[in-house]
């Protein structure tokens, strides 16, 4: 190996570490800020600190909760109840959404029940599936589900029909049957498609689980969040706003890191 590869090798790494630090200070900048007027604006007493806790008194809320146990037994029972409505709304749609994608006729039969569906409000689904289901799991589940499904079943439905139809031609030429030419050749060319929609819904399947933990639920960050409402203990509703966004965010960035590693033959505009 030259001299000029083992130096670039070398400061590779090196580089790319003082960027990274640039990256993420630039990205806590506003986020910072904001919290540093927040906190300032309570001491001061230009907000109310009942109506807007400042991030100290939510961070105290969050310290105690972490302490006693409270808020991990809740959000383990949320992350479960999102992990399975999406597993199954998301598996549903992707399934659907590559029938869809490959034969007209199914497109045909399915898709405008699907759409029609699709405009239906959670929230005018809630009660109904409480009164057909109860509070139990199930409701909370399908509910989840629901939203996980749409987003998924329609970019994997667009991933599909934008494959160049040449590469259809190319696997009859090479004599590839139905189930090879799906793993071969569709889902590789959808998975952009495909990668999108899973952040979507997996954002949508949040929401859905924020729904139905506030409208019939026992337990879950939803549940919690509810009940503190009721007691005026506005810290811990800020507490659970908190928690929802960070754990959406680090599943977000989870798939995204899977984009980053499955789509690197793409060379798209990085800005």
């Amino acid at each position: 190996m030259s001299r000029q590869a083992e130096t670039a090798g070398i400061a590779g790494p090196a580089a790319g570490a003082p960027k990274r630090r640039v990256i993420l200070a630039l990205g806590s900048l506003l986020p910072v800020a904001l919290l540093a007027v927040w906190q300032a604006l309570g001491d001061l007493g230009y907000i109310s600190t009942m109506l807007y806790p400042t991030p100290l008194t939510i961070a105290e809320a969050f310290v105690d909760l972490s302490a006693s146990g409270e808020l991990w037994t809740h959000l383990q029972i949320s992350l479960t109840r999102a992990a399975l409505g999406f597993a199954l709304g998301g598996g549903l749609g992707l399934l659907l959404g590559v029938a869809v994608g490959l034969f007209r006729s199914t497109e045909k039969a399915l898709d405008p029940t699907v759409q029609m569906l699709r405009m239906v409000p959670s929230l005018a689904l809630a009660p109904l599936f409480v009164l057909w289901f109860g509070i139990g799991e199930e409701s909370k589940i399908l509910l989840i589900a629901k939203g996980a499904f749409f987003p998924l079943y329609i970019n994997t439905y667009l991933g599909i029909r934008s494959v160049d139809r040449k590469l259809f031609d190319v696997s009859r030429v090479l004599s590839f049957g139905r189930f090879k030419q799906i793993i071969r050749l569709v889902l590789p060319a959808s998975l952009p498609n495909v990668l999108l929609g899973i952040r979507i819904s997996l954002g949508v399947a949040w929401l859905g689980l924020v729904v139905a933990e506030l409208m019939a639920s026992t337990s879950g960050i939803g549940y919690l969040m509810s009940d503190a409402r009721q007691f005026t203990k506005t810290p811990v509703v800020f507490v659970g706003i908190a928690v929802f966004a960070i754990v959406g965010k680090l599943t977000d960035s989870l798939v995204r890191m899977l984009e980053r590693r499955w789509l690197r033959w793409q060379d798209t505009y990085k800005g």
